[in-house]
């Protein structure tokens, strides 16, 4: 184990420990020669600093409190490897904490982020109140993925879910399809609200009637998206396209339709929400809306690291696009047949 000291390393670099101390922490200029000595002695004798006393020093811990809502989750984790790439190529690391889509499991994953002296936070969507969070802004530069919050201390990053809806409603339409059912998020998650206000306006512009029966929540999971989509099969009412509020849904549902024998794209067209890593892998590869998670989590992190240094983040929410794949095909005689009957059991 490597135990060189500062007043080693100064010693070595024929400077003062307060000089290896300014090079360290960047607290102060040094002269271009003091500085290339420090850097060298450092490097030779392999001196690593200690990071409690470097944030004494600074006033800063160099970690960054995440607040995700499911580790687990294949969406979440594109989005904190973005994070955490960011995050360390500038010198912080993040501290990752789950808040189970449940608001209290959120405040308790801040208030021991805030006690372990992190320098700032990332809440990845969530239930908590905006006027907690504004609280906790208080405390501590915050910012606020997949949702909109306009408070002191808190900068908000989110993609226009709506447009998301309408793009792949409107695929689907153009595709001839009519009859277009819709797996929703949890009625109380602001992500499957304007997904579906977006469905609503894509069938409404084409002057098709929006038809409750079509509509069914799911948890964003792959489990709920089978669930979903076997509910839909029970209700009898025909469809031939099915639009999933996000990819994991539309995995689940895709079991449910090859259980029934109904065959994709052949019979039922799906479209997903998100376009995972896995999703042009999936069988058939899913058509979707793509919303670059991994890509919000560096911008995240990027306009938090802008917040620590007093700027303004100059940072924008990347745009929503189609990537269409190949679970989505014009709509057929065949598929209208499957749609009549859905070859219920």
């Amino acid at each position: 184990m490597n135990r060189s000291t500062i007043s080693d390393v100064a010693r070595k670099a024929g400077v003062s420990e307060s000089t290896v101390s300014r090079v360290l922490n960047g607290t102060a200029r040094v002269a271009a020669t003091k500085q290339r000595a420090v850097e060298l002695a450092i490097r030779e004798m392999g001196f690593q600093p200690n990071a409690f006393a470097r944030g004494l020093a600074t006033g800063r811990s160099n970690a960054i409190g995440v607040v995700t809502q499911a580790i687990d989750s294949p969406f979440y984790g594109e989005g904190m490897h973005g994070i955490e790439r960011t995050l360390q190529a500038s010198g912080y690391t993040p501290i990752f904490m789950s808040g189970h889509w449940n608001s209290d499991d959120e405040e308790r994953c801040i208030r021991e982020l805030i006690q372990r002296r992190v320098d700032g936070l990332i809440l990845f969507a969530g239930r908590l109140g905006a006027a907690r969070i504004a609280e906790f802004a208080q405390q501590l530069p915050v910012v606020v993925t997949g949702r909109t919050l306009d408070a002191p201390g808190v900068f908000s990053l989110s993609v226009d879910d709506e447009a998301g809806g309408r793009l792949a409603t409107e695929h689907l339409i153009d595709l001839g399809h009519r009859r277009i059912a819709f797996i929703a998020g949890p009625r109380d998650h602001p992500d499957a609200q304007a997904r579906l206000k977006g469905y609503r306006s894509a069938l409404d512009h084409a002057g098709i009637t929006y038809l409750p029966a079509l509509v069914t929540p799911g948890d964003f999971r792959e489990e709920g998206g089978r669930l979903a989509g076997e509910r839909l099969l029970a209700m009898g009412e025909p469809f031939t396209a099915v639009f999933c509020a996000n990819d994991q849904m539309a995995f689940g549902l895709q079991l449910a339709l090859h259980h029934r024998g109904l065959r994709v794209p052949d019979d039922i067209s799906v479209v997903g929400f998100d376009d995972l890593s896995t999703a042009a892998y999936f069988l058939p590869p899913l058509t979707t809306v793509r919303q670059p998670v991994d890509q919000m989590g560096d911008l995240s992190a990027q306009a938090l690291l802008m917040m620590i240094d007093k700027r303004d983040p100059a940072v924008r929410a990347p745009s929503v696009s189609l990537v269409v794949r190949e679970s989505t095909r014009k709509i057929s005689l065949a598929g209208a047949r499957a749609s009549r009957s859905n070859r219920a059991a």
